[in-house]
């Protein structure tokens, strides 16, 4: 025990000795084991500021961190990686995109799906609307985002208006519609916030004009409107009319909120862009070379932390839909802590033992979250059952390949493809319901109750 504990600190201190070394701007960093698999990611102003927290020896990391942040560094970081980035936003994005790809199991924070939201110009239209959405179109609209902090977006969308005057309600507007004529428009336009293309107050040239404009300003990140607001700041602060200048001092603000986002195209969120189920089970039975569309796929998802209370779940979709009623979970009896292959072994047999006997039914797909090893441990425990499957795949994290059992390569589909964003809807469902069981567990040990 003694020599073990004193390996522990010279890894400790060759890794205190490595974040010391570490760039001082912002990044993310990831820690790893010693088998190089990510336990936890984060991000920070100053990476070595950051990272160097977590190696002194004065640290009371239980207290600032908490005990399982504790105990990942004492018992089990053997490496440290970073990736530098342009700044504090970049860094927030891309931790948020690798905590969703990558899953560390010390992460609880940005797991549950959560995603940044995006401005949205519904190009498609004719008098196209601005809206504030975090299900943003795959075709006919312009994006800019994602947007770190929604409430600085919603403060600036009415500024916005105030200027290009679009419209944001879900009416549907055609040009040549003459009933317009008689509508009456809201308040919006009373207020001078929006130019009443609902009741034919702008003419469809001028009102794309005006939303040109937005999108140039858009993509010139205001900069020519942010300095005007703040001459006139400072020149309302010199008259003495405070007021005004606090007026002008938020809208300054509501600005600048608009600078803390990301690229559409470098800060992808595959998870928020909505796909058309019918279109995704068509996709699917194509790659499963089925003459019909599957309509039923259940998937299956381990979560543990280091081994303890290994929780299995099974999540059910019909139709490209959750059906809630389908859902299972299983607490593992039989695999040792931490084989995942064997937990997956044990819930796939335990759900589908008595399918194809007359008492239950296997599903059009079987989905596996994991790679090669994983469908693996799954068909082999298939195998021993009286009746096989229709179809068994699984879906690999970071990279999101699909692995389709009885072929020998993998497929690599692109990133909006309507199959791939179907299995990944069932495979984060799946991944979401085992770790909600997983918590419930660890909470009945710790308190036991």
């Amino acid at each position: 025990m003694i020599l073990m504990a004193s390996q522990r600190e010279k890894v400790l201190t060759r890794l205190r000795d490595k974040a010391l070394a570490l760039p001082t701007g912002a990044g993310v960093y990831l820690f790893k084991d010693a088998a190089g698999r990510v336990l936890y990611v984060g991000k920070a102003k100053s990476l070595r500021s950051r990272v160097s927290s977590y190696f002194q020896q004065a640290a009371d990391l239980v207290k600032s961190r908490g005990p399982d942040i504790a105990r990942m560094i004492a018992e089990r970081v053997a490496e440290i990686d970073v990736l530098e980035c342009d700044s504090e936003v970049d860094a927030l994005l891309r931790e948020n995109r690798l905590i969703k790809d990558i899953q560390p199991p010390f992460n609880e924070r940005l797991k549950d799906g959560k995603s940044y939201p995006y401005l949205q110009i519904r190009t498609g239209e004719d008098f196209p609307r601005v809206q504030i959405t975090r299900q943003p179109m795959t075709k006919g609209a312009k994006l800019y985002g994602p947007f770190v902090a929604v409430a600085d977006l919603r403060s600036a969308v009415p500024l916005l208006q105030r200027v290009f005057r679009f419209r944001t309600c879900k009416l549907d507007i055609a040009d040549g519609d003459d009933k317009r004529l008689s509508f009456r428009p809201c308040i919006l336009h009373t207020i001078k916030q929006c130019s009443a293309p609902c009741a034919g107050r702008i003419s469809k040239a001028d009102y794309r004009r005006d939303i040109g404009n937005l999108r140039r300003f858009m993509e010139s990140k205001g900069f020519a409107v942010a300095r005007r607001l703040s001459k006139e700041m400072d020149q309302a602060s010199d008259s003495l009319d405070f007021e005004r200048a606090a007026v002008l001092r938020d809208q300054l603000g509501a600005l600048e909120g608009l600078q803390k986002r990301g690229l559409v195209r470098e800060h992808l969120q595959p998870e928020v862009f909505y796909v058309d189920p019918a279109e995704g089970l068509a996709r699917l039975g194509e790659l499963l070379d089925k003459d019909a569309p599957p309509r039923t796929i259940e998937g299956i998802d381990i979560a543990h932390l280091g081994g303890g209370e290994t929780a299995g779940s099974l999540v059910c979709f019909i139709d490209g839909k959750p059906f809630k009623s389908g859902y299972r979970r299983y607490k593992i009896r039989t695999a040792r802590p931490g084989d995942d292959y064997a937990a997956i072994a044990e819930v796939v047999s335990r759900r589908y033992r008595r399918a194809g006997m007359d008492e239950e039914l296997f599903p059009d797909v079987i989905l596996i979250d994991g790679g090669r090893g994983q469908l693996a441990a799954a068909a082999e425990a298939l195998e021993r059952l009286p009746s096989a499957p229709p179809a068994l795949t699984s879906l690999a994290k970071r990279e999101e390949l699909v692995y389709i059992h009885g072929r020998p390569r993998a497929i690599r589909l692109k990133r909006n493809d309507p199959a791939l964003r179907l299995l990944q809807s069932v495979r984060d469902e799946a991944h979401r319901f085992a770790q909600a069981y997983h918590h419930i567990l660890r909470r009945k040990k710790t308190l036991g109750k």
